[in-house]
């Protein structure tokens, strides 16, 4: 009978010196390092021009008449690189993660792009609707798109997941434990966990073009996923118990 499977293609996605999880915590790579260095360095420019455009907008609000079109332009590219920034640095924590021992540094470094998205729209938020410059109309229209552009900024820099060194080493062990010490999962571009077995029914199937494999690290730069298929898991303390026999 013919065979009318489809092939699905496998990456390899492991670092030249790959991230390491040990009783110490964990040690990110060379590359990953760098990496990262590169996304705050982008980051940190998107964030100073996101409030620069801010200050333009309120240096606006100072000079009648006030141009709704201008004030809009502004508050819009403010949206723009705050949304950059925050990508950026959030996959800069990916690849890089504190650690929780240092609970001030964590929660900035993980919630700067909230903290940004607030300093960048907030000020500006007040200062259109207690303007005297403006119309009860125009603030009525940029007053709603500042406020929209404050949650929707807000929503992409808040991080609800953020990762951290102990995490990261807590996976790794787990991942260890069960495969015999070795760090090696998979996971696809639009999963939600990664998996012990390349040909798990959960991402070996017909929808599936391509199955990316690597580090429980790498999983979680690349795509954020931080948890373990519960169907691998069982099917391997299954078979750890078998061979135990």
């Amino acid at each position: 009978m013919e065979d009318n499977r489809k092939s699905i293609k496998v990456t390899k996605v492991e670092d030249e010196a790959s991230s390491t999880a040990s009783t110490s915590g964990f040690v990110a790579s060379v590359e990953s390092l760098a990496e990262a260095r590169k996304f705050r360095i982008i980051a940190t420019i998107a964030f100073i021009a996101a409030i620069g455009f801010e200050i333009g907008g309120i240096l606006l609000l100072q000079k009648p008449p006030v141009s709704t079109t201008w004030l809009i332009v502004l508050i819009v590219a403010d949206l723009i690189f705050a949304v950059i920034g925050s990508l950026l640095w959030q996959k800069a924590n990916r690849l890089d993660p504190a650690s929780e021992k240092d609970k001030v540094k964590f929660f900035i470094q993980n919630q700067l792009g909230l903290i940004i998205a607030i300093l960048a729209f907030l000020p500006l938020v007040i200062l259109i609707f207690t303007n005297k410059n403006l119309s009860g109309k125009q603030k009525g229209i940029v007053g709603s798109v500042a406020v929209i552009a404050l949650l929707i900024a807000s929503a992409v820099g808040v991080d609800l997941n953020p990762p951290s060194q102990e995490q990261y080493a807590e996976q790794t062990k787990e991942v260890e434990a069960l495969m015999g010490g070795v760090n090696h999962v998979y996971w696809t571009g639009s999963g939600k966990s990664y998996h012990l077995y390349q040909d798990c029914s959960y991402i070996n199937s017909a929808r599936t073009n391509e199955i990316f494999e690597g580090t429980v690290a790498k999983a979680r730069e690349l795509k954020n996923i931080s948890d373990l298929c519960d169907r691998c898991e069982n099917r391997r303390i299954k078979e750890k118990g078998v061979e135990g026999e």
